[in-house]
């Protein structure tokens, strides 16, 4: 079966994405599927205590739209930038000896232009906790 569906790589035809269109019709068949079975099989009693906003029986007071100290969104873009920073250097690790020095120096700028931001954002006291 196995070999029914893979094609030899010098063949560019309809047939060669056979494999990619089975699987495609069947995740947009199956998320139809379960869309339709739960809109007919599910309860329909609409009570007052459903149609209540969930607080985990906590009585709700103020308003959720408080302002919020940037502080914190921006520590988790940071985060989340050096973290992909990280990601990018596997790829190196893994062939640093094949990318010889070409390699060598496109990390290092890669870094530096990571450094620049980070001194900058330093600089600036982004990560100063004062509040």
């Amino acid at each position: 079966m196995v070999y029914w569906l893979q094609v030899s790589s010098t063949a560019s035809t309809a047939s060669t994405y056979l494999p990619l269109a089975l699987q495609v019709l069947i995740a947009v068949g199956l998320v139809a599927f379960l869309m339709v079975a739960t809109h007919l099989l599910g309860p329909r009693r609409k009570t007052s205590d459903k149609l209540q906003n969930f607080t985990s029986g906590i009585e709700s007071h103020g308003d959720a739209r408080q302002p919020m100290a940037i502080k914190y969104f921006l520590t988790a873009i940071l985060f989340v930038l050096f973290d992909v920073e990280v990601i990018f250097f596997y790829p190196y690790a893994v062939n640093f000896k094949g990318l010889g020095w070409d390699g060598f120096w496109a990390v290092a700028l890669f870094v530096g232009f990571f450094l620049c931001g980070f001194i900058y954002i330093i600089k600036k006291g982004a990560l100063q906790w004062e509040d």
